[in-house]
């Protein structure tokens, strides 16, 4: 049985996200939950709420064993960005990207 959770608009480069996804990405929920538990940051955070909102989604389902399910799979992409303007030198203009992720994560239960 497979179960997702999205998180939209969240405002952190997706480069950031991808280093901790990459931590978690295939394990199971209670080891991802406890090598997000270590770590610092506001990666870590987001990514704790996303997987504990699909933990939840499974719970809604029925009577499911926690310890059976596994992250499948878990995407980090990049959204739109805003585009902000910086001053430079010799009356010249910087363009400043402030970047938004789309986190979507699936869990499924192993055999």
């Amino acid at each position: 049985m497979e179960v997702r959770a999205v998180c939209k608009y969240v405002r952190m480069s997706p480069y950031k996200i991808r280093r901790v996804a990459d931590l978690i990405r295939g394990k199971g929920v209670e080891e991802a939950e406890a090598i997000l538990n270590l770590r610092i940051g506001k990666a870590p955070s987001i990514l704790k709420k996303v997987l504990q909102s699909a933990v939840y989604n499974a719970r809604q389902k029925g009577d499911v064993n926690l310890s059976n399910f596994y992250i499948k799979k878990l995407l980090v992409d990049q959204g739109p960005f805003m585009k902000r303007i910086r001053p430079m030198a010799r009356r010249r203009a910087g363009l400043i990207r402030k970047r938004f992720a789309h986190i979507t994560l699936i869990l499924d239960e192993s055999v």
